[in-house]
């Protein structure tokens, strides 16, 4: 059996809508050298499909870092998040709130729900790039991620 280069390596999950983030999140993490592999589903009820390992997601992995924007179609941000932390099985997946909302609410809201961290998507690329970055460093490079099934 082989090994691919991103086996130990803990997987990203990106839930993001905006075609044009999502390209920007990768850049950045290229740009950063950041090789966790990174998975993108675009509407909430994918999100929650891709987590629970239905469907078409039958086989994919469990998530070490889930990076979650709040405006979605299907399914919000806010109601992924609440599932998946009233969710045993899911609650301890890190959660990083990514989002253009700068709003006092919806930070509240976010971290009333058990985000582990909520940032206000920057416009600029190279600021972005320097967000997923520290996003990187921080969640790979200083914090101990609870242990996950593969």
């Amino acid at each position: 059996m082989s090994r691919n280069a991103f086996d130990g390596l803990v997987e990203i999950l990106l839930v993001e809508d905006s075609p044009t983030d999502v390209m920007m999140t990768r850049e950045g993490l290229e740009y950063h050298r950041v090789l966790n592999p990174l998975r993108v589903v675009d509407d909430g009820v994918a999100a929650m499909a891709y987590l629970r390992r239905e469907g078409p997601y039958h086989a994919a992995r469990r998530p070490g870092l889930i990076i979650l924007d709040l405006n979605l179609p299907k399914k919000s941000g806010r109601e992924v998040l609440q599932e998946l932390k009233d969710d045993a099985d899911l609650r301890n997946i890190p959660v990083v709130i990514l989002t253009t909302s700068r709003s006092e609410e919806d930070v509240a809201k976010s971290y009333g729900l058990h985000a582990n961290c909520y940032i206000a998507k920057p416009v600029d690329f190279a600021r972005f790039a320097d967000v997923v970055r520290s996003i990187s460093e921080f969640w790979f490079g200083v914090v101990t991620l609870p242990p996950g099934e593969q």
